[in-house]
């Protein structure tokens, strides 16, 4: 199984995206646009994206009543996203929206398990009170369940889900980070070689790119670590 490296476009600007893109050029093929950037251009940064060549990850993260979920899910469908996420926390009406919208439009369409930023005294605030592997468990197999193809889970978890999901479950792990990076706000991370090794479909990295001096380069070594 090959892993695919996905660039998180965490950036406040057209240009500072397009910026991003032309630089890394076809090191990267994978977009991930999230909250930071779309609040501010809407469906302009991914239509500029799809222009580009580029595929796009739209990671808005939906959580609301399934009849709402399942409109977004259409609404990302037609502005050409490739991929989109939800809540599996939204319970088993909501993720079977959202699975039948998926399947209707063509997108795929994933559930966020447990936030990477999350360890297990953050669970326990919200009152959740088992490990993050335990609820990252729940929320895969309840994912799998209800139709959807995938979840996006860090890096920790992939042994788990796959012995429970199956070798084909699709697999987006951010909180990736290469040797010697530093964590941020990232708690349950890995490196690029070991969420590949692991099983991961896809991998999200933003300010280990976004960041360096060189950003082709550290995209290059990340893809030549995942190729390795």
């Amino acid at each position: 199984m090959s892993t695919t490296l996905m660039v998180a476009l965490d950036v406040d600007s057209l240009a500072e995206a397009v910026a991003v893109v032309d630089r890394l050029g076809d090191e990267v093929s994978w977009y991930k646009v999230g909250k930071q950037l779309f609040t501010r251009l809407g469906p302009a940064v991914v239509q500029g994206l799809k222009e580009r060549g580029k595929k796009v990850f739209l990671d808005m993260k939906y959580h609301d009543i399934p009849n709402t979920v399942g409109q977004a899910v259409r609404s990302a469908a037609a502005i050409g996203a490739d991929l989109c996420n939800v809540h599996a926390s939204g319970g088993p009406a909501m993720l079977r929206v959202a699975a039948e919208a998926g399947r209707e439009t063509g997108l795929t369409v994933v559930a966020v398990t447990v936030l990477t930023s999350m360890d297990a005294a953050e669970l326990s605030a919200v009152g959740i009170a088992v490990t993050p592997a335990e609820q990252v468990l729940r929320l895969a197999t309840l994912t799998r369940d209800c139709g959807l193809p995938g979840v996006v889970c860090s890096a920790q978890e992939i042994g788990l889900i796959r012995d429970a999901c199956g070798s084909d479950f699709l697999l987006v792990v951010p909180g990736i980070r290469p040797a010697g990076a530093g964590k941020g706000d990232q708690k349950r991370v890995m490196t690029p070689s070991e969420a590949a090794q692991a099983g991961a479909q896809y991998i999200v990295v933003g300010r280990p790119i976004l960041a360096a001096a060189d950003p082709a380069a550290a995209a290059r070594a990340i893809n030549a670590e995942l190729r390795g």
